[in-house]
Formats: structure tokens, sequence, C-alpha cells
């Protein structure tokens, strides 16, 4: 019995014509030999080299390099099936993004534990004696064995789909959910540094710079107190307008990294507050019965409000929109303008960023800006209700 297959990557039944389906299998079983002598040489000497070096400072790059190169067998593998064969296979996930970015050893340790490498590692070993015998038999066949060749070959296809199936497909759903939360790890690790390189620079260069010229100003008002009372006066009185603008840098700050309001009145109040900074009239629906967990919140709120100082500095709108809701258990933002358009992820206005940050948190970003507008913008995150509050009543709230 011929291993199970789905229907779509079924061939028709084998007869004694040798119609194409047949010839293509042909071809694919003669080339197995060469492809599996290739396979078979380099998994012994990637793995003969890179486990004799492993003592040396080569041996692990060099075997992270070669499960790398294995992974390139496995595509040729993949695309030959796929074409001769019409086995239909995914590509497995590729080496996670956000790991490329952290470092050589982090780079080194992903490519050594890579599962995809090591599975087609592991098919070039099984396919030396299989790809000899496939060859002996079916150019065997062509001569002797031609009136049921067509059953043989197809035979031997079949087991060939469920060894590639098997060995060079994605193994399963968790494997590519691990590679996407590894990826999404590294976002938000590089995101948190950037914010708080920004918070530690905008306390450098505002808040900080200012209270210091504060200090040296009531400093030099103390010692004119005796002499110059006026004088004194005239830099007390300066100080206070500089405390003053300190402080709403400081408020701006705080604001920046969760604004009060967002915590004590939630989305609608939060948002209507950032639409009546933007330069263009906004106008904002929010439709929740209830609210998100914190960081969800956090996340939706910062999001309005980049794209909003995007409309400001970029669209030359006349007005914007900015509309709320849940469907399910996602949350969904979508932000109009109705401005020339042209906004692009790779544009340099953030965009990529924004959809970067959504996607660690399991969300979607979907960016709709023809030439000449109007530019739309939806994105989704998932709906986790507040630690503490039970569903039923966050609906109430």
């Amino acid at each position: 019995m011929s291993p199970s297959l789905p229907d779509n990557d079924r061939p028709p039944p084998a007869r004694f014509a040798f119609d194409r389906y047949t010839w293509k299998e042909i071809a694919y079983l003669l080339a197995n030999l060469p492809m599996a002598v290739a396979g078979f040489v380099y998994a012994v000497f990637l793995v003969g080299v890179g486990a004799g070096l492993s003592v040396t400072v080569i041996g692990l790059p060099l075997l992270a390099l070669g499960l790398t190169g294995a992974r390139l067998l496995g595509r040729a593998e993949r695309g030959r099936a796929r074409g001769m064969l019409g086995l239909r296979v995914e590509e497995p996930s590729p080496m996670p993004r956000g790991l490329h970015g952290g470092g050589f050893f982090t780079w080194l340790w992903s490519g050594l534990k890579d599962p995809v490498g090591w599975r087609a590692l592991l098919f070039s070993f099984m396919r030396l004696p299989w790809g000899i015998a496939t060859f002996v038999v079916t150019l065997v066949g062509l001569f002797v064995l031609w009136p049921v060749l067509p059953f043989i070959v197809r035979g031997l296809a079949n087991a060939d789909r469920a060894m590639v199936r098997g060995l060079l497909s994605p193994s399963d759903e968790l494997e590519r959910r691990i590679a996407e939360l590894e990826s999404d790890r590294g976002v938000v690790v590089d995101t948190a540094a950037a914010d708080l390189r920004r918070i530690e620079r905008d306390l450098h260069d505002g808040a900080q710079a200012r209270l210091v010229a504060l200090a040296m100003g009531l400093g030099l008002a103390k010692e004119k107190l005796s002499d110059d009372p006026e004088a004194a006066a005239r830099m007390v009185d300066e100080a206070h307008g500089e405390v003053k603008v300190a402080l709403q840098e400081l408020r701006d700050l705080a604001r920046g990294i969760h604004p009060a309001v967002l915590t004590d009145r939630g989305l609608d109040a939060a948002l209507s507050a950032i639409a009546s900074r933007c330069t263009v009239p906004v106008t904002v629906s929010v439709q929740l019965t209830g609210r998100p967990a914190e960081a969800i919140e956090g996340i939706a709120y910062f999001t309005v409000s980049e794209l909003l100082q995007n409309v400001s500095k970029h669209a030359r709108a006349t007005r914007a929109s900015v509309d709320v809701w849940r469907s399910g258990d996602r949350l969904m933002l979508q932000v109009r303008d109705d401005g020339v358009g042209g906004a692009r992820l790779d544009g340099g206005t953030g965009m990529s960023g924004l959809a970067e940050r959504l996607g660690a948190v399991d969300g979607l970003f979907v960016l709709d800006s023809p030439e000449g507008g109007p530019t739309t913008v939806t994105a989704e995150l998932p709906w986790r209700d507040r630690v503490g509050v039970p569903a039923k009543r966050a609906e109430r709230a």
C-alpha cells in the first residue's frame, strides 16, 4: 500500500500506459542518485569536520554555517519534488529576523539548534541507500520490467513523497509559532531599549539641562540678593518661568511614557486628548463596553498617537478620523486621513516599527495608502481582559 497523501498531492492512478506523470516520476527517481550522493557527501563532511574542529574556535561556527547550507539543500529537494512529483509542501519558517541583530553568540546558538537544518541533514544521510535503490530499480525496469514499470515507479515515488513531506516540510505549527515568538521577543527587547534611550535623551537634553541652568540662575540671584536686590528679583522671576517650562517638559515626558488620562479614564478620553493636539481636525469614535488589559490599551494608545503624528507631519490632510471597536477577541483600530497618500512600510515614517510592535504581541498592521490618498491604517490587537477583572464585569464597566 502506498503512503497516504493529501488529495491535492495525489497523482492519477498508475496505468500500463506511460503518461506524463509516469515520465516525470521516472526522471525524478533517476535523479535521486546524483542528488543523494551530493547530499550525503555534504552531510558527512559537515558532521566530520564540524565535530572534529568543535574543540577549536571555528568548529561550532562552521557547523552553524553548514546547517544553514543544509537548509538550502532541503529547499532544492522540496523544489524538485514540487516540480517533478507535484508535491505541494510549504517552506519551513526562516531563521527568526529578530535574532540576526543579536550578536555573534546569539546567531551561533540559533544556528546550532535550528531544527529545519538538522532535519535536512538527516534527510541527506538517509537518501544515499534509497537513491541507489531507486536508481537501480528504475533503470533495470526500463529494460526488463517495462510492462509493469508504471506501477513500480508510482510506489517508489509515493515513498519519496512521504519522505520529503515527513522530513522537509514544517514539522508542525508549534515550530512555526516558536520561531515567531523568538523573533517577536527580539522586537520587544529592541523596542524597550529604544524607548529607554529616548527617555534618557529627553531627560538629558530637556528637563535636566533646564534644571541645571535654573540652579545656576538661583545661585547667581542669591549672590546678588544683598548687593543688587532688583537684579536678584528679576533673576528669581526668570527662574520661576524656567520652573514652569521644566514642569511642562516633565509632564510631556510622563505623558510619553504612560499618560495619566489613559490610566484614569481609558482609551476614549486619552485618544480624544491626542486628537486635540493634531494639526488637522480629528473625529474620534470609541465603541467599547469594557477596557482591555493595560498593556494592550497602552499599545493601542501609542499606535494611534504615532499615526496622528504622521498625519500632522506628512499627510497634508484636511481631516482625519480614529475608530476603535471590539470584534470578538480582537481590539480593532482604524485611522483615516484625506491626505496625499503614498505612505509605505519602508518609507521612513515609522510604519515598519509600528507593524513590528503590533506583530510582537500577535497583532496585525495593514496599510492602504495609494498615491493621491486617502490613507487608511487598520490595526488589530488581541483582546485581553484586565488582570483581576472578570470578563463579565469588564463588559459592564
